[in-house]
């Protein structure tokens, strides 16, 4: 693995996300390593609980853009496209995020910097999220160009507040996620360590049995709820809003005048230029 490392002691896996000169950014590459290393430290008969983290400053910026937008792969293609080698290659992508939720071993992620979009999904397929209270968290490609593949967002909000959410793909700090009851807790970034241990030296003594038992009982009532399938429709719709008319537009905004203009227009509010809905396409606003 080059872009994930593990590191096991005293019953307790680190699983760290290590792209940091990149904000720990997906490349196509990162969640199977991520997989990878989930099923290590399930296989691994020491490990109790694992702890999830990025290394630097960020915890995850989502897909590397850079790559994905300008790279070959199948997700983003020229038109016309392939709807089913797009969501095959992304629930290859969801799956193993989710192998965090399936795993039987209990799952705290240790949030120190900014998980954002893809980011997002990684973050929130963890048991249990602890947070600096100044790192944002949000799925800005709700905006355009993107869905929440693993939609956790509903599950751990709730209808109106996942809308909220997604209607507007705002970042939200530590501390308002905590209110929304996104995240377990919010606490400044200098007692996040110490808040993660004091949780994991809790966790850690309990028999791997139990802890997987009380997982399990948990997860099933959200699997029972359809969780899978809103996960088929969430993967399915990330490559129609990519290759959407105004997911085209974005991508070729972005061409012509780089990615973070194109994202500061977007998030701006006003229509994408070359959009249906565009300053040149003739309709109001």
């Amino acid at each position: 693995m080059n872009e994930i490392t593990i590191e096991i002691d005293d019953r307790v896996a680190t699983i760290t996300l290590n792209r940091p000169e990149k904000f720990n950014a997906i490349t196509e590459r990162m969640p199977g390593e991520l997989r990878e290393a989930v099923e290590q430290a399930t296989k691994d008969d020491s490990v109790h609980v694992i702890v999830l983290t990025g290394a630097g400053r960020g915890f995850c910026g989502g897909y590397d853009l850079n790559v994905f937008a300008e790279g070959d792969n199948p997700a983003i293609q020229d038109m016309p496209w392939d709807a089913m080698v797009d969501y095959q290659f992304m629930q290859r992508c969801t799956d193993s995020f989710m192998s965090l939720w399936r795993c039987p071993k209990p799952v705290v992620a240790k949030v120190q910097g900014d998980a954002v979009a893809g980011g997002s999904d990684i973050a929130l397929c963890a048991d249990i999220i602890l947070m600096n209270e100044d790192a944002r968290i949000g799925y800005p490609p709700a905006r355009v160009w993107g869905c929440p593949t693993t939609a956790m967002w509903v599950y751990r909000l709730g209808a109106e507040r996942a809308k909220r959410m997604l209607f507007t793909g705002d970042l939200i700090t530590g501390r308002e996620a905590e209110r929304m009851g996104l995240v377990l807790q919010a606490v400044p970034l200098d007692q996040l360590d110490d808040t993660v241990k004091s949780l994991v030296e809790r966790i850690k003594g309990i028999p791997r049995n139990q802890l997987a038992m009380s997982k399990m009982l948990v997860n099933q009532a959200y699997e029972n709820m359809g969780l899978a399938g809103t996960q088929t429709l969430a993967t399915l719709f990330d490559g129609f809003a990519r290759h959407s008319p105004e997911g085209v537009a974005f991508k070729a905004r972005a061409e012509d005048v780089g990615f973070k203009q194109a994202v500061a227009e977007r998030d701006s509010g006003e229509p994408i230029p070359g959009s249906k809905t565009g300053p040149e396409s003739g309709q109001q606003k």
